[in-house]
């Protein structure tokens, strides 16, 4: 992630519209899941500054991963429970866990198919792994650049990953469906010229009055679809299972 937005990614995650939304919207897929089976050991892989970690820690421990040391207080509340480190097939870990969280990271690893199974591993039998990812490769764009992103998902790439890994399948759906036609809108007038503009990309939340519209938006259409998702988006989740077996 570049310097510059790094810089912004707490005020980001506190303030920006899609961030108060996506957070929303995974904690009441996580509720769902809590019900289902307790989530008494969490991992959060891309967990940036533990900036999630009081909301997950209602349902159980948590400790998390991140590849990105300047994204990490050392001095922070949660810096004890996160290890420094790039999450992949060889990651180091010998605890187990009830929940892998994964949200928006799988498309910064470029062995995507790698990181999987050892979400996989990591996972007790009938665990749990809760991801979210950029969708649609037709919506590249400055941000991923900026992020260094290796892709954008369709739901046939999600899919081939994580049933590659062993994972069971039981939610791969669109969210964010709203936004897909202004971002098609912006790119064709937009062009191409963009991406020479990645090294100076930064994103800083709206104005309080659109920020609010924009969240309103995207909450509205999230308790019309529930958490069937959308049938076209600009995000895609999924929630999988390890087998029991």
């Amino acid at each position: 992630m570049l310097a510059a937005y790094a810089e912004n990614y707490r005020d980001l995650w506190n303030n920006h519209w899609w961030w108060q939304v996506r957070r929303r919207f995974v904690l009441r897929l996580l509720d769902a899941l809590a019900a289902r089976r307790p989530l008494k050991s969490i991992l959060d892989v891309g967990c940036g500054d533990g900036l999630f970690f009081e909301q997950l820690s209602r349902y159980g421990e948590i400790r998390g991963v991140e590849a990105d040391a300047g994204l990490v207080d050392p001095s922070g509340p949660w810096a004890s429970r996160v290890t420094i480190a790039p999450f992949g097939s060889s990651y180091p870990d010998d605890r187990r866990y009830d929940l892998v969280l994964m949200l928006d990271s799988l498309e910064h690893i470029e062995d995507d198919r790698g990181a999987a199974r050892r979400a996989h591993d990591l996972l007790e039998p009938g665990g749990f792994l809760l991801l979210t990812v950029p969708a649609l490769q037709s919506l590249w764009s400055v941000h991923d650049a900026a992020n260094r992103h290796f892709r954008r998902y369709d739901k046939a790439a999600l899919r081939a990953v994580l049933e590659s890994a062993g994972f069971e399948i039981e939610t791969l759906s669109f969210y964010f469906g709203w936004p897909v036609l202004p971002m098609y809108a912006r790119k064709l007038l937009g062009g191409r010229r963009g991406e020479s503009r990645a090294g100076d990309y930064a994103v800083l939340p709206p104005p309080r009055p659109l920020n609010g519209l924009l969240y309103a938006a995207s909450a509205l259409e999230q308790a019309l679809t529930g958490l069937k998702g959308t049938p076209i988006g600009s995000s895609l989740f999924a929630v999988a299972r390890r087998p029991r077996i």
